[in-house]
């Protein structure tokens, strides 16, 4: 299969493989997982890529999720993508999970707001919109991605929004609250969507020529993971 990508998504619990050819996914493997994907990930890609009768090797490229999301969730996802690029000397492009949510929602006609949850009673989110300039819609960033108290994320209240992505559901009655009528909310539990997301966004790039080395492939964490710092070592008398 010539012109086939690899496309990976570890950001949350919720993990998703592709393939990606002819302008489509036509092979996908998803599931859960409560602490990492280490154990999932590559028989997933293995599955993915052998029904298909692919190779690493006869890829064109690969596209992962780079985050924000979990920090082992993550590390898991671009730790195989970096291994396997190396390896066969693949592009790679890192695509946010947040943009990559909200990217099978244009063309609705209203500003996006992805959200996942970021713990510690935080989300993560960014916000999209389709921008007609004229001739044709061109989708437009209109804020960087963040992890802010889901109050901060809240305070815009004055256009009508569609709220996408797993914390939409999981906060969907604090955001109705917060917005009324304004609030339009897709509530998702299964991964495709966000893959396809990803899968959309990473290949344009990748067929653009705009791949990324693989060294410099990094998670998007958007802050420090939520470790207890070691105590100070306390002075041992001898007796």
């Amino acid at each position: 299969m010539s012109g086939a990508y690899l496309v990976v998504d570890s950001s949350t619990r919720y993990g998703a493989v592709g393939l990606w050819a002819d302008g489509a996914l036509v092979r996908t493997q998803t599931w859960f997982s409560k602490h990492n994907h280490t154990a999932e990930l590559m028989p997933a890609v293995d599955g993915v890529l052998g029904v298909a009768g692919v190779t690493p090797a006869s890829l064109a490229g690969i596209a992962v999720a780079s985050g924000p999301g979990g920090f082992s969730a993550l590390r898991a996802g671009l730790g195989v993508v970096k291994g396997l690029a190396f390896a066969a000397g693949l592009p790679v492009v890192g695509v946010s999970t947040l943009e990559a949510s909200a990217y099978p929602h244009r063309g609705t006609g209203l500003p996006v707001c992805a959200v996942i949850e970021a713990g510690r009673g935080a989300v993560a989110w960014a916000r999209f919109q389709d921008v007609n300039n004229g001739e044709a819609d061109r989708w437009k960033r209109r804020t960087a991605d963040r992890v802010t108290a889901l109050e901060v994320m809240l305070a815009a209240r004055g256009r009508h929004t569609l709220f996408c992505g797993e914390g939409a559901g999981v906060h969907a009655d604090a955001i109705r609250e917060a917005l009324g009528a304004k609030a339009h909310l897709v509530v998702e539990t299964a991964p495709l969507s966000r893959l396809a997301g990803v899968a959309a966004l990473g290949v344009a790039r990748l067929e653009a020529g705009e791949g990324e080395p693989v060294a410099a492939l990094r998670p998007r964490y958007l802050r420090s993971p939520s470790i207890t710092p070691p105590k100070a070592a306390g002075v041992r008398r001898q007796g």
